[in-house]
């Protein structure tokens, strides 16, 4: 393979169409390096190419109408480049960086600024996103685009990047992805799977997103040692579990959500779906909330504290024994270790009481902490006037002194 070694070596103001020339006329696997300046976008990559920035100030400067670099090859490399001022065609995805049926792509230590999407991966695979800051174009939520957005998309790994004040990152058809280390501020749906399988998210950081993890039609997912949030607003959740299967949740902290899971079981599902294991799961709204279904769940070796209310289910319906549910300390656990092994004599067990006032009717909320609501729960819990509906039962809870 021969390497051609291009220097450019210009200065501080802007230089029209001569990037684009220069990568027209380069050797494939040749290499263009940049001093600082700023540099017209609009580019098109066709061949196996690297583009690297020898400066802090090396800025490819789109015109505001389409994306600003498009890479149609694979074996291409771009480096330490500030890529700004895309278009604002959200039918046309237009985005920092667009990548169209490639593979061996790497992105790395570049910022991508004020673009309606950061990067386009379309059919793209074996590439690798690092050390990356992305944000968006200013403007209302619903009008951002997405700061990565895989479609079809397979092996790639997204590692030590920033991506935030952004709209969501999602994956679409896409399997066996790595999001490695990465930090997640700011967004909508943090991350948002469909339909994509055999993903790992593993030791990334999420705060203050509207939802940090979103996960809708996912196979075979790893979630592990990742810190959720603070997500954003009164409806504010940590993770969303719908239609998945075989899902790995293991020493992940959820602290301040308004929901930590929210977990869809759906009736006609079969068999064990979500293992969620050795979480620290504190301080929250609520700790699980359960759509429909309580089943199907393997919940063990949780630490489960301080949250307004531990387990949350909206639609009346019967508990389910279909759960492998033990091993979990309960902050709320009232009963006692009188052998001293570290594990409740009796299990623990979750009671929904005053369901038609609390649960069901999400605008009585508003007098919570309330004295009369106050009264209320303990009246119920002393005395209830109605039989509690049973939802969770631990039964080997965790004892602490």
């Amino acid at each position: 393979m021969k390497l051609f070694l291009l220097f450019l070596i210009f200065t501080s103001y802007s230089f029209a169409n001569i990037l684009q020339k220069t990568i027209d006329e380069a050797t494939p696997y040749s290499t263009i390096k940049l001093s600082n300046a700023i540099y017209i976008g609009d580019l098109t990559i066709n061949k196996p190419l690297s583009i690297i920035g020898q400066g802090d100030n090396v800025i490819i400067q789109g015109s505001s109408s389409t994306s600003v670099i498009k890479i149609n090859s694979s074996n291409v490399i771009l480096k330490n480049l500030t890529i700004t001022n895309s278009g604002n065609r959200i039918d046309k995805i237009d985005s920092a960086v667009s990548i169209y049926k490639a593979q061996y792509v790497e992105l790395n230590t570049c910022k991508l600024l004020n673009s309606l999407y950061g990067i386009d991966m379309n059919m793209v695979s074996n590439s690798k996103i690092l050390n990356n800051y992305i944000t968006s174009k200013k403007l209302d939520m619903n009008l951002r685009g997405n700061a990565l957005k895989l479609y079809y998309s397979h092996n790639n790994i997204i590692q030590n990047n920033t991506i935030e004040y952004s709209k969501d990152v999602t994956l679409n058809y896409s399997n066996n992805n790595l999001f490695k280390d990465n930090k997640f501020n700011h967004n909508r749906f943090a991350s948002h799977l469909s339909i994509s399988h055999k993903n790992n998210f593993i030791q990334n950081r999420y705060m203050y997103n509207s939802v940090s993890i979103m996960l809708m039609g996912a196979k075979d997912t790893n979630i592990t040692n990742n810190i959720i949030q603070s997500s954003n607003g009164a409806s504010g959740i940590g993770i969303v579990i719908g239609m998945v299967s075989n899902l790995t949740f293991e020493y992940n902290t959820l602290k301040y959500n308004a929901k930590a899971l929210y977990i869809e079981g759906l009736e006609k599902q079969r068999g064990m779906k979500r293992y969620i294991n050795n979480n620290t799961i504190a301080y929250n709204g609520e700790a699980f909330h359960f759509h429909a279904s309580i089943k199907d769940n393997t919940i063990t070796h949780n630490n489960i504290y301080g949250n307004i209310d531990d387990v949350v289910k909206d639609v009346p319906s019967k508990s389910s024994n279909s759960n492998l549910i033990e091993y979990n300390y309960w902050d709320r656990y009232a009963g006692f270790d009188k052998n001293h092994d570290g594990i409740g004599d009796t299990p623990h067990k979750y009671y929904q009481y005053a369901d038609q006032l609390w649960h069901f009717n999400h605008k009585i909320k508003f007098f919570y902490a309330s004295p009369i609501m106050t009264l209320l729960n303990f009246i119920t819990n002393l005395a209830p006037f109605i039989e509690p509906n049973l939802l969770l039962v631990d039964e080997r809870p965790i004892f602490m002194n």
